[in-house]
């Protein structure tokens, strides 16, 4: 990974509420931990697929938004966005959408997109059900940890 690319994340990092990023691609895997007021990376050289990783819920920004959002949503289990980006329902403008309410879906499939820094990353679904709400809309930006949908 150039150093340009690097320093983008480190400042994609910086600047969001994001508290962990892990990417891994062809040339090597980078883990960013904002742990300190500046982010501090880790580069290892793996020979791997590309692949985001979703990082962990940040401390108190999520907590206090997440109850005023979960009375508005039916029972099951619902699916959050691990990154923040622009949420697409199918892979281009044209297509079929991967999901619709009332679509099975099983675990790992493939239930949007998030695009992140021009990177499409395929969200998978991660509970074997139904879909029963799509909750952002499509070509919305999404903020880490916002809901998506509901799998029941």
């Amino acid at each position: 990974m150039d150093l340009r690319k690097l320093k983008t994340l480190i400042d994609l990092v910086s600047d969001s509420n994001v508290s962990e990023l892990e990417i891994t691609e062809a040339e090597g895997k980078v883990r960013i931990v904002k742990s300190a007021p500046t982010p501090v990376a880790v580069v290892t050289s793996v020979a791997a697929p590309v692949a985001v990783a979703p990082a962990p819920a940040p401390a108190a920004a999520s907590v206090s938004a997440a109850p005023a959002a979960e009375p508005e949503l039916a029972t099951g289990h619902t699916v959050k966005s691990p990154m923040v980006g622009t949420f697409y329902r199918s892979s281009s403008p044209g297509s079929k959408a991967f999901v619709e309410i009332g679509s099975q879906v099983k675990e790992g499939e493939t239930i949007c997109i998030i695009e992140a820094m021009k990177i499409l990353n395929e969200i998978e679904a991660d509970k074997t059900g139904t879909i029963s709400q799509i909750l952002a809309q499509n070509g919305q930006a999404v903020e880490y940890g916002a809901p998506l949908f509901v799998i029941e």
